[in-house]
């Protein structure tokens, strides 16, 4: 079984900015033991496939997809979607990848109001839903997923049910992202697991969540301190996860993602490593 990381591990959520350049971050989740990666945010690789592919085959690296971020509930950007899916799926088919990733964009809902979103925001998310699956899948032949993500307009379990009953996209489950509500991913994954094309696994700190929980801290907050933490630590039992992908027979993409705390102290590649070992752990 192939596992994965992705650039998000190192901190990388937006395309520039970042500490850690696209060659340093390959040659880490290469020394921590992966053997897959995600893109990172576009253009955080550059677009040059040849210059990417070298650099994969230089590490011994497979590209298993991509994860883009969109502001759907934004009817007036449906263009710069398809837009961007177009160029973006363009550069993952000549790579080899065969998984394209969705999912809203956090930020452009108020704090405090994490994922309030209008009737009309709503239709705007699912008409944008359906002409994405239509272009990357029927177009390019990559298989496309909606990640639920905290704080946006499909993290609760009603609310992916809606996404899930009004489109035919499948998901890219989190399961920390799941857990982050108190919410029981194993029962999720049980209900809806024909449709899940893609894992992301993750952890949940329960004491962590308490706080967010009882309103003591924002999700913004949530993050530095420690919410998401190390596979093996966290609220989420991984192993059973992993049993039911395997008396699924589940067949696509898996992939570690680790956000790291503020004072955390591990640095990333410590972290990667870690959790590596503990699912390698799992399957042995």
């Amino acid at each position: 079984m192939l596992i994965g990381n992705a650039p998000c591990s190192w901190g990388i959520n937006y395309p520039t900015g970042n500490e850690v350049s696209w060659l340093q971050y390959l040659d880490e989740v290469a020394a921590a033991g992966y053997r897959g990666t995600e893109l990172g945010p576009f253009a955080y690789f550059p677009k040059d496939a040849n210059q990417v592919r070298d650099e994969l085959a230089r590490r011994d690296l497979v590209l298993i997809g991509a994860t883009h971020v969109h502001t759907f509930s934004d009817a007036a950007s449906g263009a710069a979607l398809i837009s961007t899916l177009r160029e973006l799926s363009t550069l993952l088919v000549s790579l080899g990848a065969g998984h394209l990733i969705i999912m809203d964009e956090s930020n452009v809902y108020p704090q405090g109001r994490e994922g309030v979103v209008s009737p009309d925001g709503w239709r705007a998310l699912t008409q944008m839903v359906r002409d994405a699956q239509h272009l990357v899948e029927g177009e390019y032949g990559l298989k496309l997923s909606f990640h639920p993500h905290i704080g946006t307009a499909v993290e609760r379990e009603y609310q992916i049910d809606t996404l899930l009953a009004e489109t035919d996209i499948d998901l890219c489950f989190d399961t920390g992202h799941h857990a982050f509500w108190d919410q029981d991913p194993l029962a999720y994954m049980e209900k809806v697991f024909p449709r899940i094309a893609y894992m992301h696994l993750k952890n949940v700190d329960p004491a962590v969540r308490a706080r967010v929980l009882s309103g003591e801290l924002s999700i913004a907050q949530s993050y530095g301190a420690g919410i998401m933490c190390p596979l093996p630590d966290g609220a989420v039992d991984i192993k059973a996860v992993m049993r039911l992908l395997a008396e699924r027979h589940f067949a696509g993409p898996i992939v570690v993602e680790q956000d790291v705390a503020t004072d955390a102290a591990e640095t990333p590649l410590e972290l990667a490593r870690r959790n590596l070992l503990y699912m390698n752990g799992i399957a042995s």
